[in-house]
């Protein structure tokens, strides 16, 4: 397969070990850079492959698997694409978008997997509160939360992309409510209810003496700083919208496998790298009220700084599904649902002979002549994953 004539595993390599000893990154972040450096290298080891067609001898090399390489996600979002199709139903999607202040987003930085945990549960929380409120839909609701961490620049801008069905089960599950059509909760309503409900479990994480405050968020620490620094937030407007929904469950299906394994900036939006540094493509949403395709040039070592902003914590999960689409109970939940609504359980665009011969299809392709690749050979990796030392200056 072909790659790009830039990537990032090149602006990494091109830094050199005198900056890793000086940016002072976290052993996560460092795991990351290594891992995106060694990817699809002889360092992974890999397959010596052979051509049943025209014979031709190829090397594959393995992927590192992290879930912040540009390379390894794209695989990744066709295999939970995979699993996510049968759990489709024929009713109208809606994408709805829960954003944080830029005061909140500057010290979840620090705070990670409290912040973006918060974020999570209360989008969640707010549309299951609204949704289950007879005003509003009277009904039990599902929901997909995807979390993303960037900007187009990438900024450090908090945010999750909710993917929910139109409508819910009523409250004893004897059928299902649809949505008014083309309209699914009332967004001013939503975002007051994630405000309040917000900064009421974040003061409460406070005062657990679960958030940590560093650099110019250091006053922080101080119970009436940190007061009268939340106090204004109660009364801006914070964004919560929803937009128009989708043309269909396979458009639901397009805009997942864009969302759902993204990384904060794909190979494909780099430019150059020279002496200049990092150039690459954004979109300014600033401009106007229309989005405007552009390009911004980053010192390298600023451009990396702000790529490993978005480095999760270990084991945090970015994907999550809520409610009636919660895991230990989302295939019952489903099987209801298309009873409700005389629906088959087949997969969306896909028969069973589709499915079987994808199952079916060769792990490896000649780029030659399109014939199956056997493995004749096992190249091994030649060493683990892992943060590159550290050097320690002696006493």
């Amino acid at each position: 397969m072909a790659h790009c004539a830039l990537e990032i595993a090149d602006v990494f390599r091109s830094l050199g070990p005198a900056w890793h000893r000086s940016a002072n990154l976290s052993l996560g972040q460092l795991k990351v850079m290594s891992a995106i450096e060694q990817c699809r290298t002889a360092a992974l080891g890999g397959h010596l492959l052979r051509c049943e067609g025209c014979a031709a001898i190829e090397v594959a090399y393995n992927s590192c698997r992290n879930r912040h390489c540009p390379r390894c996600q794209a695989g990744a979002a066709r295999r939970w694409l995979e699993a996510r199709e049968a759990d489709l139903l024929p009713v109208e999607y809606y994408h709805v978008v829960f954003t944080l202040p830029a005061a909140i987003s500057a010290i979840a930085y620090y705070n990670k997997a409290v912040i973006y945990g918060l974020l999570f549960n209360l989008a969640a929380e707010t549309l299951r509160t609204i949704a289950a409120d007879p005003k509003h839909l009277g009904a039990q609701i599902g929901a997909t939360l995807v979390l993303h961490t960037w900007g187009s620049a990438l900024t450090h801008h908090p945010h999750v992309h909710g993917i929910v069905p139109g409508g819910g089960l009523s409250p004893d599950r004897s059928r299902w409510i649809a949505c008014r059509r083309g309209f699914f909760l009332p967004v001013r309503v939503l975002s007051r209810l994630f405000r309040r409900r917000f900064l009421e479990e974040l003061e409460a994480t406070y005062h657990r003496g679960q958030l940590r405050f560093f650099g110019e968020y250091a006053e922080l620490n101080d119970l009436a700083a940190f007061a009268k620094w939340l106090a204004p937030m109660h009364a801006s407007e914070w964004v919560v919208y929803a937009k128009r929904p989708f043309a269909g469950p396979k458009a639901v299906l397009a805009y997942l496998s864009r969302y759902t394994h993204r990384v904060a900036i794909s190979n494909q939006r780099l430019v150059a790298l020279d002496e200049d540094g990092v150039t690459f493509r954004w979109k300014d949403y600033r401009v106007n009220g229309r989005t405007r395709n552009k390009t911004m040039t980053l010192e390298t070592g600023e451009f990396t700084r702000r790529f490993l902003l978005h480095v999760l914590p270990g084991g945090f999960h970015r994907i999550r599904h809520y409610g009636l689409l919660a895991n230990p109970s989302r295939r019952a939940n489903l099987a209801k649902i298309r009873e409700l609504l005389g629906a088959a359980s087949a997969t969306i665009g896909c028969s069973a002979n589709d499915l079987a011969t994808v199952a079916a299809s060769p792990a490896f392709v000649c780029r030659h002549c399109g014939s199956p690749m056997i493995i004749i050979d096992l190249l091994q990796r030649s060493r683990p994953i892992r943060a590159p030392p550290v050097e320690r200056a002696h006493a």
